[in-house]
This record gives C-alpha cells, structure tokens and sequence, in this order.
C-alpha cells in the first residue's frame, strides 16, 4: 500500500465544506459522488441507505423539506487508507432557524485517488 501525505484534516474539511455548499444548491446526483460505490447511510430513526441511488434519493427528501446542513468536523484519525471522523451538524430550515443537532461518524476511504465516505451515521441531540 502507498503511504499517503495529504493532511487529513484539511482535507476532509475542504470536502465537508463542499458537501455543505452541494446540499444547499439541491445537487444530489453530485451529493451521491461523495460517497463510496457501496456507501451507506446509517440515519437514526429509519433503516440504512446503501448505494449511490438509496444516498440520493434520502438526501433529495432533505432538499425538499428546504433544508439546509453546517457540519463541525472535531476530530479526524487516519489508519492508511482509512479514516474515523467525529463531528456534529446543524440542519436549518426556512427562516434559518435549527431543525436538528447532533453528532456523527464518518468511515472514510481513500480510493482513486480522493476521499470517500463509507459509512455515514448521526443522531439527534433532541431526542
């Protein structure tokens, strides 16, 4: 394996920040390219969504609702081609009020050559 020499945390921030600025223009077909072929989403209070399609058509139902995301990435650990995020989100409806908070892990994997999330799990701090 290739050791890898990017900077972990920026790195991943650069992607957050685009993962947030795509949900806000409604771009789910590109929201689903952030993610691994076989990516899941792991969302509390219903069952998984796995594929490029499933990520989709979740986040279109989000988009919908005219919502939109701010992550706060708090710690990142990179085993090789692996990487754990720890972070919290925000999601904020019309009238920029908070919807939701809550924290999250991200499983990440470095394939062709960019950075991909594998696993995607959150859950409320509302309940």
């Amino acid at each position: 394996m290739t050791e890898l020499t990017t900077d972990i945390q920026s790195t991943i921030q650069a992607i957050a920040e685009d993962f947030e600025s795509t949900f806000e223009s409604g771009d789910t077909s590109k929201l689903a390219e952030f993610y691994t072929d076989n990516g899941m989403l792991l969302p509390a209070g219903s069952d998984f969504a796995k594929g490029r399609e499933a990520i989709k058509e979740y986040w279109q139902v989000a988009i919908d609702m005219g919502l939109k995301i701010k992550l706060n990435i708090l710690e990142i650990e990179q085993q090789g081609d692996s990487a754990i995020e720890m972070s919290k989100y925000t999601l904020i409806g019309k009238d920029n009020q908070i919807i939701d908070s809550g924290k999250g892990i991200v499983i990440w994997k470095y394939s062709d050559e960019a950075w991909k999330m594998h696993r995607d799990i959150w859950n409320s701090n509302l309940g």
